[in-house]
């Protein structure tokens, strides 16, 4: 069986590890390409100005 030490061990382990990968998971979303504002178009009398 497992004992209080090991399993004090695994959650530790577990809890860690799962705070990594959220903490990585977001820098790897805010920086992703698909959350890059889109430009906005100046528009004069119908006609796009750059």
């Amino acid at each position: 069986m497992i004992t209080d030490g090991q399993l004090y061990t695994l959650a530790i382990f577990l809890g860690s590890a799962s705070m990594i990968l959220i903490v990585l998971y977001h820098f790897l979303e805010v920086n992703s390409d698909d959350h890059v504002a889109p430009q906005k178009q100046n528009l004069v009398a119908g006609k796009a100005r750059s």
